[in-house]
């Protein structure tokens, strides 16, 4: 291992704070009085090959890799023993730590923006652009030809505007929602745009993409997209191959590029849990390995 990142999903896996849905399963699968089944967080890392098994035939000992780890979480270690199916090659032109970025950031800004249905020219609004899969949808935005306005803290805008976002929106000051605009499509990554006035300033075929969705937002959201002409999407990412390989070839292109704003070493990962819970993080905290 050379590289792990710190997600907010993390400091939610650590104090089990999930919507209602998805606490009891989650509680049953690490454990129901204390961790048991996951001792080690961590879900997304990059690294060496060190070992395979005999059956393995996508990797051998020496490549570069990076991976999710999924439920399996564990990439707070030095050595992380992950099913073949999980890595990918790292793309030469990414260190470690930009390659240890991709997965949560990159692939779920690859599907929310796929499931937005963005078209060129089109408005789209990111809510919660700041954070690792903010920043890397208005980079994939731009590039399908979507016209970006960014929403986040005050903090966080000039990075927003510095990745090709057309418009930023301070939150604090301003309600996206509230000034007389519409728009094509809505990411809420951050799960924290006000619904009701949200379905309200898409245009008749807009799509309200939810990224964090509460079990109200998905029942509302399923009598609208009956109801009216606009499109209420909670589907979670899959990781699947398609976009992947996409992801990968904007990476390569120089296209995509990994926001890091902190790299804490791995004894320091709680103070580095501290710093992605205050709200400050800008893009992807790194875990860097002791060595």
């Amino acid at each position: 291992m050379h590289a792990a990142t710190v997600t907010a999903g993390d400091c939610e896996a650590r104090e089990l704070r999930f919507p209602l849905q998805f606490r009891i399963p989650i509680r049953l699968y690490i454990g129901l009085t204390r961790p048991t089944r996951v001792t080690i967080l961590g879900q997304e890392l990059a690294g060496e090959i060190a070992g395979v098994g005999r059956n393995v035939t996508r990797f051998k000992v020496g490549d570069a890799v990076f991976s999710a780890t999924y439920f399996r979480f564990s990439a707070y270690a030095e050595y992380a023993c992950l099913p073949e199916a999980y890595p990918r090659l790292k793309p030469a032109n990414l260190t470690y730590e930009e390659a240890a970025a991709l997965p949560t950031g990159g692939i779920n800004a690859m599907h929310f923006v796929r499931k937005a249905g963005i078209r060129p020219g089109e408005r789209l609004s990111i809510n919660g652009a700041g954070g690792s899969i903010g920043t890397c949808a208005i980079q994939i935005a731009r590039h399908f030809g979507a016209e970006v306005v960014a929403v986040d803290s005050a903090g966080k805008l000039d990075l927003l505007r510095s990745l090709g976002a057309d418009r930023v929106i301070d939150y604090t000051r301003q309600d996206f929602t509230r000034l007389g605009e519409t728009f094509d499509a809505i990411i809420d990554v951050a799960g924290t745009s006000p619904f009701s006035r949200s379905l309200n300033v898409l245009t008749a075929q807009g799509r309200y993409v939810l990224g964090n969705p509460r079990i109200s937002s998905m029942l509302r959201g399923r009598w609208a997209s009956l109801t009216t002409g606009k499109r209420v999407i909670f589907e979670m990412a899959a990781y699947r191959d398609d976009d992947y390989d996409t992801l990968l070839k904007l990476v390569e292109a120089g296209v995509v590029k990994s926001v890091i704003d902190r790299r804490y070493p791995l004894s320091q990962t709680a103070e580095a849990h501290r710093y992605v819970e205050s709200g400050q993080k800008k893009g992807n905290v790194i875990i860097t390995m002791d060595r």
